[in-house]
Formats: C-alpha cells, structure tokens, sequence
C-alpha cells in the first residue's frame, strides 16, 4: 500500500464517523443501512476518505435536485 493510499484510509468507525461530523452511533447505522461506502480489513470497518467525499458530494447534489 502507497503511501497516498494509506493517508486516504479511514480505520475504525471512530475515524470515519470524524471525517464525516457524525457520531460514531450514526456512522454505524448508516454503515449497517449500506449507506456510506464502506469495507471490512479483519473485523474493522473502513473507508477511503476519497470514496467518503464523494458520497457527500452525491447527497449534495441530491439535495439539490441534481
């Protein structure tokens, strides 16, 4: 893994729920909904910042009527 890659790697619920402004407990269920892009190393949920401002920009748009 690159060294880009690894700084684009959010590790643990805690971390993603962080980048995003949320609490942990809302990261999770959104997470479980199959909302937020999300995958699994191990037993540790995770995600790509990139993938995760991408999403944002997605629900952005929507709002927007885009």
């Amino acid at each position: 893994m690159s060294t880009n890659e690894k700084a684009d790697l959010l590790y643990g619920v805690a971390s993603i729920a962080k980048h995003l402004g949320i609490t942990e407990r809302r990261a999770l269920y959104l997470k479980e909904k199959g909302s937020i892009p999300t995958f699994q190393i191990d037993r540790t949920v995770c995600a790509r910042k990139t993938s995760l401002n991408a999403w944002l920009a997605e629900q952005e748009a929507k709002g927007r009527g885009e």
